[in-house]
């Protein structure tokens, strides 16, 4: 992991029944609505944060970089 490597992160569900912790995680994430898009740095720190709220986001890893696991982590083509 380095940190030239970018993630992309999207929020496809709502967070209307989500807990207090996962709304601060998208928060902290920089995730304001559905359907919004951000660019992160590759970090440990933030792939933990994608993985506590896997289940409401899509991501996307930029070449260069390990894949990361789980239903909704794949590499697109671009």
């Amino acid at each position: 992991m380095t940190t030239s490597t970018k993630i992309v992160v999207k929020q496809v569900r709502s967070i209307i029944c989500c807990s207090e912790r996962q709304r601060l995680t998208l928060k902290g994430l920089g995730l304001k609505r559905i359907g919004h898009t951000v660019e992160l740095p590759d970090t440990p720190a933030i792939r933990g944060m994608i993985i506590k709220v896997q289940h409401l986001l899509d991501v996307a890893v930029k070449d260069g970089a390990p894949k990361l696991t789980g239903a909704r982590h794949r590499n697109k083509k671009s």
